[in-house]
Parts: structure tokens; sequence; C-alpha cells
């Protein structure tokens, strides 16, 4: 019923395409101006004399932390009183809401490369993860191997594939592990084990074949490292974070936790947050390994409603039985409520039925229990878990060929991924996205 995938995404989980078309190859981001992102915002009321200060900041080719990092030198404030409502894909043009704690002069000192701050306000509030409704995108595949001939035909099956099923397999997408190195989620799954050692170590040195080898041969150098400081002149910048956390052991040594503690709070949280990831990964593979349906529920299966804004309403889930379950199909089949997963967490608890056998599966086979989610040492990584929809609803899809190019635009609501849309089209490697 669905397609297999043998590329490295099987290795975070994606082991599955919705459309059984074979991909049109290409690879994302041969220049940033081929990944345009424009966020969709439900802005801060402005506020004369308000405490916070609102702006709409373009950039282009810059990872999220980076920046904040940078801008907040140029304004000579705490990166923690710089927000944002999500983290950007780096090798982009990227348009998003920022705000920062103090008057609108501080953006007056930002100067940095290929950065533009626009509209400008005083708020009443700052901007924080996750407010935003959605992203727009406008992408552009290069370098296909398909010949170019067949692309439109292939577009239009995928697309109407797509429309049928009401969008398509809501995975973490890769820029949630990393491209290049995913660590994010083997970082997280160190530090719910309780294992800060075995997270900073494998931050610092985790590496992979399609990595630079410079860094390669590098985190290699590191593995096992006792004395930190005799080895922070050698670690280049672009493995900032890295030196950040040695030059903290140097001075506090075996202070595992204070190490992570000094990366940016967003990271933190990303570390548990991509395990989970992984695991849910896991989750909506082995659903669709057994061919049951993503846009339909089975009995056992928790459903999210839509509230009165048209958002997942991720309080209220709804089991699926035998009494409800064509109510529940109505609204389902309406757009109106999605079938869900676990992002296992301490006060998660399971499906029934067979979706509830694929939960509890994924969840003993890592041997975990849910108070391995409460973390103590690092209070702000720890999670109460909640659910995800399966599948990802999507509009205003258009696609258009060039001669040697084609660009797919879209907008998605917030918290999912572009590219588990263009992996659809494209099923090319891992690194190509």
């Amino acid at each position: 019923m669905y397609r297999r995938c043998d590329t490295l995404e099987a290795g975070i989980g994606m082991r599955n395409y919705l459309c059984d078309t074979d991909g049109t190859g290409g690879h994302l981001k041969t220049l940033p101006d081929d990944f345009v992102v424009r966020e969709i915002s439900d802005p801060p009321r402005a506020k004369e004399n308000g405490d916070y200060t609102i702006a709409t900041v373009t950039c282009r080719n810059w990872e999220t932390n980076r920046l904040v990092r940078m801008m907040s030198r140029c304004m000579g404030v705490s990166r923690e009183r710089i927000g944002f409502a999500g983290t950007k894909d780096k090798r982009a043009i990227t348009t998003q809401l920022m705000s920062v704690y103090g008057p609108p002069e501080l953006l007056e000192r930002i100067d940095l490369s290929d950065v533009t701050v626009d509209n400008v306000y005083r708020g009443a509030r700052g901007i924080q993860i996750g407010d935003l409704i959605g992203n727009e995108f406008e992408i552009t595949v290069k370098d296909c191997s398909m010949p170019m001939a067949d692309i439109p035909d292939v577009l239009k099956e995928d697309a109407a594939i797509i429309k049928k099923t009401g969008g398509f397999p809501n995975y973490f997408g890769v820029q949630r592990f990393g491209v290049v190195r995913p660590v994010t989620h083997l970082v997280g799954e160190r530090i719910v084990r309780g294992d800060f050692e075995g997270a900073v170590r494998t931050y610092i040195c985790f590496t992979t074949p399609e990595e630079n080898q410079e860094l390669r041969d590098k985190r290699r150098e590191l593995e096992g490292c006792e004395d930190w400081g005799s080895v922070m002149s050698g670690i280049p910048e672009s493995m900032s974070f890295e030196k950040t956390m040695a030059g903290h052991l140097a001075q506090n040594p075996d202070d595992w936790t204070g190490a992570l503690s000094l990366l940016p709070t967003n990271l933190q949280m990303m570390f548990v947050h991509a395990y989970q990831s992984y695991l849910f990964n896991e989750m909506l593979s082995m659903r669709m390994d057994r061919g049951l349906p993503l846009n339909m529920p089975v009995e056992g299966d928790m459903i999210i409603p839509l509230d009165a804004n048209g958002r997942p309403d991720h309080e209220n889930p709804i089991l699926t039985t035998s009494r409800n379950i064509d109510l529940v199909a109505r609204q389902v089949r309406a757009r109106r409520a999605f079938v869900t997963a676990s992002l296992y967490g301490s006060d998660s608890t399971f499906c029934e039925g067979e979706m509830g056998e694929i939960e509890r599966s994924v969840i003993e086979r890592e041997k975990l229990e849910a108070q391995d989610f409460v973390i103590p040492e690092m209070q702000r990584c720890s999670s109460k878990g909640s659910r995800r929809e399966l599948l990802c609803p999507l509009t205003d899809l258009k696609t258009s060929v060039g001669d040697d190019t084609y660009t797919v635009s879209f907008s998605l609501p917030k918290g999912n991924y572009a590219t588990c849309l263009m992996r659809e089209f494209m099923k090319s490697p891992m690194k190509d996205y």
C-alpha cells in the first residue's frame, strides 16, 4: 500500500512514502534562493511604550541560533531577550517575526550581512516558540535524475494522491535531527536516560561520512577527551557550541549538565523533543507497515479535533470506540479532526487496539518509562508529552516545471516539515534535503 524508503531517512524512523511513484531525484538548496520560507504569523498587538520591540526579520543563509547569537552581540543584550516563533532552515531565504526585550533603538545596532529588519513596532509581549500559524514555501528542485519530460506527469500523480488522502505522512523531517549529522535525537536519548556525560560526548564527537573531513577528524580526536583545556585552541569556530562546552569542562571538570546548560535554551529543549520525534516517526512507520490508513480512524485510535480557530486541540483527544467510530470518521473525513500517534512523555497515555500495540511496542523496545521524561537536573528539558497528527494537511499546492528545474509552492500549519512533502516528489538521498 505504501512505498518503502531505502535511504538513510529510515534510520530516523522515516521508512515509508505515501506516493508509490518513482522519484524525480534532485536536491534542494543549491542556493539559499531555492528555498523561500515566509512565516504566517499571529503578531502581538501593538502597545505604546511596550516593553518589547517586534520586527520582521528577513535573512539569507542564516541558521536561527547563530542569527540570534549575532543579533545579541550587535545589540549588546542577552540572547535570552530575543524571541522567535520557530527555527528556520539555514540554507534558505526566511522571513519571520522576532522580538527583543527593550526599545526599538536596539535594532538600529544590527549590522549583519544578508539580514534586513522591517516593520518595527513596540508590542505588549514578546514572541515565543510556537507563536505562529504556519509557513508559506516556494521550493525549487535542481539536478533531477528523472528526465525533465517525465516530471510533469509524476508531479501531477503525486499531487492527486496527496489531495485524495488529505495530506502527506506527518513525519518529523531531517532538519529535526540534522541533515549532515543527525545527532539531536541521540543526545536527547542520553539526557532522557540520565547519562549527561554521554549526551555531551555524543554532541561533541558524533560524526557521519557526510560531514566535512576536517570536522570528522576533529570529532574523532576529541573522543574520550579528559583534558578539555588542552584541546580548546584546536576546536574550529564552526564548532562554536562544542567549544563553549569544552571551555566549561576545562574549568569545571565533570560538570556535564553545566556544559549542556550553556547551550541556547531552545537547543537544550530540542534534544529531548528530537528523541520524542524519532519515537513518533517509528510509530507512524509501523502503522504504515501494517497498511493502516492515516486519514481514517480504526477502533482504538486517539483523535484530535480542531478548535474554533481551526487549530488541533491537543488537550482534548477522543478515543475511537465501536460506539462512536462512525461519528469520528465523519469528522476526520471532513478535515475537522485528525488521527494521531503519541509524542511520548511523562504524562502520556497509549491508544487502544492496533495503534496501542504499535505505541507500546516502540516504547518497550526502547526500554523507556514515562518518568524518564522528568529530568530534575535539566528541568526545562522535561516533557509531559502530547499527541501529533499522522497526516499533515496543506493548502495552495502548485507546481511548475522549467527547462531543468521544477518549483513547488504550498502552505503548511506550524510544526510541520516542507521536506516531508518534497520527499514524496523527489525520493532522494537524505543529504539532498
